[in-house]
C-alpha cells in the first residue's frame, strides 16, 4: 500500500478552509496549516536537491518552534528518515549518535549546531544562526511542489534515540503507520481530540511523548498547538496555561509536583484533560492537583519503543495510583520469573505489551532486540500488578523492585506514602543493605519548603509510612538531599542513589 505519514497529517488539513486554521503558535506567532505544508514541501525538495537520498538519515537538533514540524514532516515526505535529538544531550552524545546512525545531514537551532564535532562528515543546516546553511534562506529558492515519496505503512519513517538511565542511547526505529496508530487509538480514542482543541505539552518534540502530544495528535484532527521554546519551568508553563488557556495539557509527574509546590497552578483555565506519562503518577500528586484545579490527571504508561501511551486511565474511570487499562488495540500481560503468565490480582510480574505502534526494533543492536522482543510482544522492563478492578499498578523497574524478607516491595508504593506527608516535596526509595547484609528500603527525601531536614523529621516520616503500609515496607533510613538525580524526561535515576 502506498502511504506516507507526513502526507496523511498534512493533506487533510488543506481541504476547504482548513488550510487557514492555526496549526502552531510559537515565539514568532501563529502559523497556518497551509504555511506548514508549504514549508515542509520546500524542505523535502531542499534535502533532495542537496543530494540526500531516500532512506538516508538526517539529525534534527531543534527546539519547540515551527521549524521542527517543517523539518520532521518534510524529511519524511522526501522518504528521508528524520532523527530528532534530545537538546539536553552532550557533545559526546551527539557524536555517538551521528556515527551510530550513519546520518547524512544535521539540522540545528542556534548554539546546538556546536554540539556536533567539526570533523563530522555531514551536511550542516541551521534554522537561526551561523555554522551551516540557513534553511529559511534556502527554502525561499526551493520548489514548493510536493515530493511525497510513497512508502508502505511498515516502512521505517523516523528514529528516536532513547535517553536511557544507563549506557549509550539506542536508536528506536518507527514506521509510517505507527504515528497514525497512536493518534487513532490514544489521541482520538482516549482524549477525544477535535479541531477545536488547543494543545500544550511541556514534554518536548524530541521525546516520543511530546511528538504525539504536539504533532501527531493535534495534526490528525486539525487542532492548534502551543509551543514553548524555552525549558518548561513552572513560571513559563503556568504563564502559557493562563494566557493561552489550552484545552489539553500534557505534563509529567515531576512537573505537576513542581507546579503544586511553587503554587503555580492555572487559575482561570479551560483545561478539559490533563495527561501524565514518563513515570508513574503518585496518588498524592493526583489528589493535590484535582483539589487545586478541579481537573483529574489521566495517568498512563508509554515508551519510546511503543511511541506513546499504550495503557491509560479514562475520564469517568480514573483509578488514582494506577496506569489504568490498555488502550484500544493494545494488549498487555504479566509474566513471572519462569515466563508463566500471572492471572491473579495482586501478583507482581514483568509487563509485556503488544500493539500497532511497536518499534521495528533497535538499530544495530541484535542482542538487545533478542532480549527485548518475543515475537509480537515486547518486554517493557517494568514490574506491574493487576488490581481487583482490572487496572494495572506500577511497581517499579525490574532492577528497582526490592525483596524484603522474601517479599516484593515496590519503591513506588513507599514513595507515594512519603509524598502524602506535607513535609515531603520529592522522594525516591532504593534498596540498602543493613548490618546483616540484608536489603531494606532507604528513602532519599527533598524536604518541602519550611521544613527542617533533621533526625526528628526522619523519624516522623518513617513512622508515617509504617502507619500507612505494612511494617516491612517502611524505610529504615531517611537521607535528606537538595535534589534527586533525574533523566532529561524527569525520571528519577534510582541507580545513582544506590551507588
Amino acid at each position: 500500500m502506498n502511504y506516507n505519514a507526513a502526507n496523511e497529517l498534512l493533506v487533510p488539513n488543506l481541504v476547504g478552509e482548513r488550510g487557514a486554521r492555526t496549526a502552531f503558535i510559537d515565539k514568532d506567532g501563529p502559523h497556518t496549516y497551509t504555511e506548514v505544508a508549504d514549508l515542509a514541501g520546500r524542505f523535502a525538495n531542499l534535502l533532495l536537491r542537496a543530494g540526500i537520498e531516500p532512506e538516508q538519515r538526517v539529525l534534527l537538533a531543534l527546539h519547540d518552534t515551527v521549524a521542527f514540524p517543517v523539518c520532521f514532516l518534510g524529511a519524511m515526505q522526501a522518504g528521508i528518515v528524520p532523527i530528532p535529538l534530545n537538546t539536553l544531550l552532550t557533545r559526546d552524545d551527539y557524536a555517538f549518535i551521528a556515527e551510530d546512525s550513519g546520518a547524512s545531514a544535521f539540522v540545528a537551532a542556534g548554539a546546538l549546531v556546536e554540539r556536533l564535532p567539526e570533523d563530522a562528515a555531514l551536511l550542516k543546516f541551521t534554522v537561526d544562526g551561523d555554522g551551516g546553511r540557513n534553511i529559511w534562506a534556502e527554502l525561499r529558492d526551493s520548489p514548493a511542489d510536493w515530493r511525497g515519496v510513497q512508502a508502505g505503512q511498515d516502512d521505517v519513517a523516523f528514529w528516536l534515540y532513547t535517553s536511557g538511565t544507563t549506557g549509550r542511547p539506542k536508536g528506536v526505529m518507527h514506521s509510517h503507520g505507527d504515528l497514525l496508530a497512536t493518534a487513532e487509538n490514544y489521541g482520538r480514542g482516549i482524549l477525544k481530540l477535535s479541531e477545536s482543541d488547543v494543545c500544550f505539552s511541556a514534554a518536548k518534540f524530541f521525546f516520543a511523548y511530546g511528538l504525539g502530544n504536539s504533532l501527531t495528535f493535534p495534526m490528525s484532527v486539525g487542532a492548534t498547538v502551543l509551543l514553548l521554546e524555552a525549558p518548561p519551568t513552572p513560571d513559563a508553563v503556568v504563564s502559557i496555561l493562563n494566557e493561552y488557556r489550552p484545552t489539553i495539557f500534557f505534563g509529567v509527574p515531576t512537573l505537576y509536583a513542581m507546579l503544586l509546590n511553587t503554587d503555580n497552578v492555572p487559575r482561570n483555565h479551560r483545561i478539559r484533560h490533563c495527561v501524565s506519562a514518563g513515570e508513574a503518577l503518585p496518588e498524592a500528586i493526583f489528589d493535590r492537583w484535582r483539589e487545586a484545579t478541579g481537573v483529574e490527571i489521566l495517568d498512563g504508561i508509554g515508551s519510546t519503543e511503543m511511541l506513546h501511551i499504550y495503557m491509560s486511565n479514562r475520564t469517568g474511570d480514573v483509578q488514582p495510583g494506577t496506569s489504568g487499562t490498555p488502550v484500544s488495540n493494545y494488549q498487555v500481560k504479566l509474566l513471572d520469573d519462569t515466563g508463566a503468565e500471572l492471572t491473579e490480582a495482586g501478583e507482581i510480574g514483568d509487563l509485556y505489551v503488544t500493539g500497532p505502534s511497536m518499534t521495528r526494533g533497535y538499530w544495530n543492536r541484535p542482542e538487545l532486540n533478542q532480549a527485548t522482543f518475543d515475537g509480537t510482544w515486547m518486554c517493557t522492563g517494568d514490574k506491574y500488578q493487576r488490581t481487583e478492578s482490572g487496572a494495572y499498578r506500577y511497581c517499579g523497574r525490574s532492577d528497582d523492585l526490592l525483596k524484603v524478607g522474601g517479599i516484593y516491595v515496590s519503591p513506588m508504593e513507599v514513595e507515594n506514602a512519603l509524598l502524602a506527608h506535607q513535609a515531603v516535596a520529592e522522594a525516591a526509595v532504593v534498596g540498602h543493605e543493613d548490618d546483616d547484609e540484608l536489603v531494606k528500603p532507604k528513602a532519599f527525601v527533598v524536604a518541602a519548603e519550611g521544613n527542617e531536614a533533621n533526625d526528628a523529621l526522619a523519624k516522623t516520616l518513617i513512622d508515617h509510612v509504617a502507619g500507612r503500609l505494612a511494617a516491612y515496607k517502611r524505610p529504615r533510613w531517611v537521607e535528606f538531599v537538595d535534589t534527586l538525580p533525574k533523566t532529561a524526561t524527569g525520571k528519577i535515576q534510582r541507580y545513582k542513589l544506590r551507588t
